[in-house]
């Protein structure tokens, strides 16, 4: 009996879609919230509200994020340290993240004076048109890292509080570690539920 050359092709197509899926769950877009992967050993303690955060002692440093800006620009996070930096990963396709976008240039603007920078990752945009329109729109006047097939996103330690859906926020303490994240789209609340303890720490 004859096996079908498809046979073997088949198979390899399904081998290859299975992987493809289980890469896309690393990352869910548009998510309402979870728990951080990697090690069973973490140190963070995730609200009520969907806020997780982790005491000074217990923080991982941010990893290096560098690169280009939606707007042509160059930026490095790390001359940043001494700040509270907002890190939020976002999509201009997404629409939480479009939810949250108002809020995200409001907070912004109230907390520059306090030592406060926000910079946005933005993913999976393949072009960076609609992002820069996304900027625009929602007067976002922060910086944001073009990231497009997400590899600053990849480079959060595992087992840390790092980005796993679309929009994620990550708020980074004055020494460059994570100290907060939420999983889901955000209020001016919730935001400076994260941002403020931050602002206040010595």
């Amino acid at each position: 009996m004859s096996v079908s050359p498809a046979l073997p092709r088949r198979r390899a197509f399904l081998l290859v879609t299975a992987v493809a899926a289980t890469g896309a769950l690393t990352l869910t877009s548009c998510g309402s919230g979870g728990t951080s992967g990697g090690s069973g050993d973490t140190k963070f303690v995730t609200g009520t509200g969907g806020i997780s955060t982790v005491a000074k002692s217990g923080r991982h440093a941010a990893p290096k994020l560098s690169g280009e800006t939606v707007d042509g620009k160059q930026l490095d996070v790390a001359d940043l340290k001494g700040k509270v930096v907002v890190l939020n990963v976002w999509g201009s396709w997404c629409a939480p993240c479009r939810a949250e976008a108002p809020y995200l240039s409001k907070v912004a603007k109230e907390t520059r004076s306090q030592g406060v920078e926000f910079v946005g990752i933005n993913t999976r945009d393949t072009d960076k048109g609609p992002a820069v329109a996304f900027e625009k729109q929602f007067e976002a006047d922060y910086p944001s890292l073009y990231d497009p097939i997400g590899k600053l996103i990849l480079r959060f330690p595992k087992g840390s509080l790092n980005p796993q859906a679309i929009p994620s926020t990550i708020v980074l303490d004055k020494d460059g570690k994570i100290a907060a994240r939420a999983l889901m789209a955000l209020d001016d609340k919730k935001l400076h539920q994260m941002i403020d303890p931050l602002i206040a720490e010595k």
